[in-house]
């Protein structure tokens, strides 16, 4: 498993639209530093929350094969995702820890699409493209910086 980081976004507050940036820095236990959820402000954050959603990634591949399938257009960031990378199948990191860049993140739980995500991209047929293929939630083991073009590995 190799891969490539292609974008990197960050949503300041719960409903913010995605602004990409160069890199981010991510906080061990807390997410990603000026995103949503590292205050744990996010539309589905919740106080005592299991679920880990430090970092979201999502594949290129699945967009582009979500696109091909419904006819829908994700413009980067739009899919609300915090990492878009190349060349990794994220569905098979659930439980496994990993590097991007210097960051040890370890996947919890794939990140099934939701209603909304539809209703905030006004398009029909988004919740049903990403079914499976809606990325990954991840927790940050440890952190460090997170940029684009970093790799995606196993952590060593």
């Amino acid at each position: 498993m190799t891969g490539t980081v292609e974008f990197v976004h960050l949503a300041e507050e719960s409903g913010a639209d995605p602004e990409p940036r160069e890199t981010a820095e991510a906080v061990s236990g807390k997410g990603l530093r000026g995103d949503r959820y590292f205050e744990n402000e996010g539309t589905f954050s919740t106080p005592d929350e299991e679920t880990k959603r430090d970092v979201t990634l999502i594949e290129a591949e699945a967009l582009e094969q979500a696109e091909a399938d419904y006819g829908v257009a994700f413009d980067p960031g739009v899919h609300r995702r915090n990492v878009t990378v190349r060349g990794v199948g994220l569905n098979n990191l659930v439980g496994t820890r990993f590097r991007v860049g210097d960051v040890v993140l370890e996947g919890d739980e794939l990140c099934e699409p939701c209603d909304y995500l539809e209703r905030k991209l006004e398009q029909e047929g988004v919740q049903d493209a990403l079914v499976h293929r809606g990325g990954l939630r991840c927790a940050v083991v440890d952190g460090g910086e997170i940029a684009v073009g970093d790799d995606v590995a196993p952590d060593a």
